[in-house]
């Protein structure tokens, strides 16, 4: 056998010693090591729990303060510390203290609830939980989703604390604000159903909508020259505002086929097809409604799902003779506006087609 490998062995350096500066809190009569302690919050003791020694008093409690007073009578938790987060569509640190009355309240109760109002009333305030309610109805009435309704109400509360647009009525402005914010969260609407809406006339709505999409660039470059000024970099994917889009047919299909209770197939089909016919040019000048319209009418007869151009009519709002019309110009050039793929895997048929 040959000699044994050398080994190197290795002493890792002794830590200098110190003093264990660590407060350590034992019972004095139990000596329990670990020891037992509680914390007894109600008394506000710290107790030994195998003797019950007092250790300490006067002891801060650290947990979440669950207490108000709203639900005393009905034993029920209520897990609100402070009140309702700050509303970032409101002015001011909303802070203030409401004197509420309930009904068997004293006439002192009252005219106390009523001086306070007085002092704190607020016309600024007032006039923007107005226009939010409004918003939040007419949002409501047509099912638009709470992110557009929430975007409508940033974009008036601009407006408002900017002091523009003095001449124009609120509802022209709402009406304005609520359309910009369908665009910017992509829920094709268009100026018809807003017009249907709010009753502010469709020439309306395009001249305020101007008039605000002007307003809104210049006051996104204002802020991006200060924050230059000011030596930042501007977030490109900030929460700015963005110029918007136009409506696209492709846009209207969606919720169009869903209100005729068409399948998937038929509604990416018509975005298809109206897709093509935007690209080729065959129905230049016609509006996006009677676009996507006429394309829901031409898919729907492509995947055996016919509806009438009456039925297409009721959901889009154009007449079913403009659809005919626009149909007419589309059977003409069906070869450019389906896919041959689809044809060629038997997905559509143009023989289902109805004549012109």
């Amino acid at each position: 056998m040959g000699p044994p490998p050398d080994t190197a062995v290795t002493f890792k350096p002794q830590e200098p010693w110190r003093e264990n500066l660590t407060m350590h809190l034992i019972c004095k009569d139990c000596k329990e090591e670990p020891p037992n302690i509680v914390e007894d919050f109600a008394a506000g003791d710290t107790i030994c729990g195998s003797c019950g020694l007092v250790l300490g008093d006067r002891i801060v409690d650290t947990r979440s303060e669950w207490r108000t007073f709203t639900n005393d009578d009905q034993n029920n938790d209520d897990p609100s510390r402070v009140g309702d987060g700050a509303n970032p569509l409101l002015n001011g640190a909303q802070l203030q203290t409401d004197i509420a009355f309930g009904g068997g309240a004293s006439a002192k109760s009252r005219d106390l609830s009523r001086a306070q109002n007085k002092a704190t009333h607020d016309k600024s305030t007032k006039t923007l939980l107005a226009a939010y309610k409004e918003i939040g109805a007419l949002c409501d009435g047509i099912s638009i989703p709470k992110n557009v309704s929430d975007a409508a109400k940033h974009l008036f509360k601009i407006v408002h604390d900017e002091g523009a647009f003095r001449g124009k009525s609120q509802e022209t402005i709402i009406a304005g604000c609520i359309f910009i914010a369908c665009r910017q969260c992509k829920v094709a609407r268009t100026f018809r159903e807003i017009f249907s809406l709010t009753k502010v006339s469709k020439p309306e709505i395009g001249r305020i909508f101007k008039h605000l999409e002007k307003f809104f660039a210049a006051r996104n470059e204002k802020m991006k020259a200060s924050i230059v000024e000011a030596g930042g970099v501007p977030d490109p994917n900030g929460s700015g505002f963005n110029n918007v889009e136009s409506t696209t047919p492709k846009d209207l299909c969606i919720r169009y086929c869903s209100l005729l209770h068409l399948s998937q197939r038929c509604t990416i089909l018509s975005q298809d097809i109206a897709i093509r016919a935007e690209a080729s040019g065959v129905l230049a000048g016609r509006s996006p409604i009677s676009t996507a319209a006429a394309c829901i009418y031409m898919a729907s007869y492509l995947v055996n799902e016919g509806r009438s151009a009456k039925d297409v009519s009721h959901v889009a709002g154009v007449s079913d003779g403009t659809i005919r019309n626009a149909y007419k110009i589309m059977h003409a050039d069906k070869a450019k506006l389906v896919k041959a793929e689809w044809i060629a895997e038997g997905k559509v048929d143009l023989k289902r087609l109805p004549l012109v």
